[in-house]
């Protein structure tokens, strides 16, 4: 990666942070601002480093499919902090307009591994899908309980699962790709298309869409508890209803993020949660606007945070000009 580049992906971040600091805005005005700042002042802290612990939880489930997937793409034996430093690495830049941190993740990729860019590529697509696949089904619930959610649901779903089987059906796949590389002017990204076809035809095949879409939906429960611990710490009353819903309102706000293309899912993830917790557990828009404050910061914000903590300790792999 050169200076440049470097250069490019710090603009980048910083126009995210940018952009991140205005949804903090607009989430507390949406609120009063007096009020929100007591909710949050007044919120039981003895519950956040439990919240922080469960998103954790996501984080290292997360990690260990990620590393499941290099093995199924041929990186045999990759040392585990290795891996893990590459995982974290990625986490702010999922706050960078334009998507620029799904390249960079396969770029690294190729830099430690020799793994071709366009197959690290495939990673990081079967990632986000068996994230979404995961979320889905921890949103099933929720949305049969509230119909109002079916059509998005559904469109995702159904966008997904076409996705995983089109690149299933070999023949076809191979026959689109040998038209391709008949056109002029995509004549030059056949090869990588091709390594991009191959990585993803062995991350989604059925043995390991099922293990990693297992793990996704078991990690994502657990920021889900999560939400439900923050709305105890506002004195959001417990039990079954409270944490399904809890549950449902992160998952289906991730989704909302994710198929929203803005960076870090910013301002559709935020309004989607205050909105729900108003709608489906009738709290006050002040408590939800605290409610989405807080749980952001322990889910997003905390990942770019610990992924900047990575780069202060990986400036040869991230920054440093390749001669």
């Amino acid at each position: 990666m050169d200076q440049g580049n470097s250069k490019s992906i710090t603009r980048r971040l910083i126009a995210g942070l940018i952009f991140g600091f205005l949804v903090f805005l607009v989430v507390i005005l949406v609120g009063d601002l007096q009020q929100v700042g007591s909710q949050v002042i007044h919120f039981k802290w003895i519950y956040f480093p439990l919240v922080l612990l469960l998103t954790l939880f996501n984080y290292i489930l997360r990690f260990f499919k990620w590393h499941f997937y290099l093995g199924q793409v041929g990186i045999k034996d990759y040392p585990l902090l290795k891996s893990a430093r590459l995982f974290l690495a990625g986490f702010p830049l999922a706050v960078t307009p334009g998507k620029v941190g799904e390249a960079l993740k396969a770029v690294w990729l190729e830099k430690e591994t020799g793994l071709p860019v366009s197959k690290g590529i495939s990673v990081v697509l079967a990632e986000r899908i068996s994230d979404g696949l995961g979320v889905l089904i921890l949103s099933t619930l929720g949305v049969i309980a509230y119909p109002r959610y079916w059509p998005a649901f559904a469109i995702v779903l159904g966008g997904l699962i076409a996705l995983i089987v089109i690149i299933q059906i070999r023949p076809a796949a191979l026959w689109l790709l040998d038209l391709v590389s008949n056109l002029p002017f995509l004549k030059k990204i056949s090869s990588g298309l091709r390594e991009f076809y191959e990585g993803s035809y062995a991350l989604f095949k059925p043995k390991a869409l099922l293990v990693a879409v297992g793990i996704g939906t078991i990690s994502w429960l657990g920021e889900g508890i999560g939400m439900y611990y923050v709305l105890r710490g506002l004195d959001v009353p417990g039990g079954w209803e409270t944490l399904s819903i809890a549950v449902f309102v992160l998952a289906f706000s991730t989704v909302i993020g994710a198929v929203s293309a803005l960076p870090g899912g910013l301002g559709a993830a935020e309004a989607s949660i205050a909105g729900m917790l108003v709608l489906l557990l009738g709290l006050t828009r002040d408590t939800a606007a605290a409610a989405t404050l807080l749980i952001r910061f322990a889910t997003l914000w905390f990942a770019v945070a610990l992924g900047l903590i990575v780069w202060g300790f990986s400036r040869k792999l991230l920054f440093k000009t390749q001669e």
